[in-house]
């Protein structure tokens, strides 16, 4: 009988606690990302004034980091829950890093000019918005990135849903899995909605209405990422009352595969790494 194996506090077996050569590169990426991002890119500063303006990019960069950490998170959960490691997770992996790299310049142009807008200039955007057309062509990029960086980590539960049978997902397992599945992309449709509100924003002739609260409009639409956690407590209820009308139940513990399902690049001979 196979040894029961270890919950994690969300309530998955362990299966990916081996870090595969695959991982290790999607973390050695994120961590370049990250370098792009840093505070002054041109030179260290030589003086008090020089370090005080470098240091007014921090709130910038501290939210370019997160936005990126939560990218990088979500692949990590993912490969701890699952542990796959065959074609599809490598294409998935291989595009979630391509894509992380291309987002780092939206990323840092909005934040930068969010604090800049906020702070009345006196936070450095270090991007120039010169009319109407520059904010709705940045927020548009920006929905892009973000919304196809959700769409990968989408892909990766929805692979993980296909294989459940293989896999032996609790019906728990199963549920949180779609859970996931409609969690990112509804951070899609929010990034979508974002870039049409923005493509809808009036040119400087139309703009006798607008505020400039209302230029603003297009990030805003960002706080409806709030209701993520209603949205997938209600489907959740939805879909364990269709598994378990369905039949659905809990394997015994200790049953499943572990890390490199279905694949022959299994790693032997090392101990599992098992996270606390």
């Amino acid at each position: 009988m196979a040894p029961p194996t270890p919950l994690r506090p969300d309530g998955f077996r362990e299966r990916g606690s081996v870090v595969t050569r695959l991982e290790a590169f999607v973390d050695a990426a994120f961590a370049f990302a990250v370098t792009l991002l840093v505070i002054s890119l041109d030179a260290i500063p030589d003086s008090i004034d020089g370090l005080y303006e470098a240091l007014k990019g921090a709130p910038a960069f501290l939210a370019s980091f997160a936005q990126l950490a939560m990218f990088w998170r979500a692949h990590v959960t993912w490969t701890r829950r699952y542990g796959l490691d065959d074609t599809t997770t490598l294409m998935l992996s291989l595009l979630l890093v391509f894509l992380a790299l291309v987002y780092v310049y939206p990323l840092k142009v909005l934040f930068g000019v969010f604090f800049g807008w906020i702070s009345r200039g006196w936070l450095p955007a270090n991007f120039a918005i010169e009319s109407v057309a520059d904010l709705r062509e940045m927020f548009v990029i920006y929905a892009g990135a973000f919304a196809s960086l959700g769409l990968v980590i989408a892909g990766f539960y929805r692979h993980a849903w296909r294989r459940r049978a293989a896999l032996g997902l609790s019906l728990r397992e199963q549920v949180s899995t779609r859970e996931e599945i409609v969690a990112w992309l509804y951070c899609v449709f929010v990034a979508a909605l974002s870039a049409t509100i923005a493509l809808l924003l009036p040119t400087p002739t139309q703009r006798g209405f607008m505020s400039e609260i209302g230029l603003g409009l297009p990030g805003m639409a960002y706080s409806l990422l709030g209701f993520t956690g209603l949205l997938t407590t209600w489907y959740g209820n939805r879909v364990r009352a269709e598994l378990v009308a369905a039949g659905a139940t809990d394997p015994p513990v200790g049953v499943g595969p572990g890390r490199g399902f279905g694949t022959k690049r299994r790693r032997r001979g090392r101990t599992p790494r098992v996270s606390a």
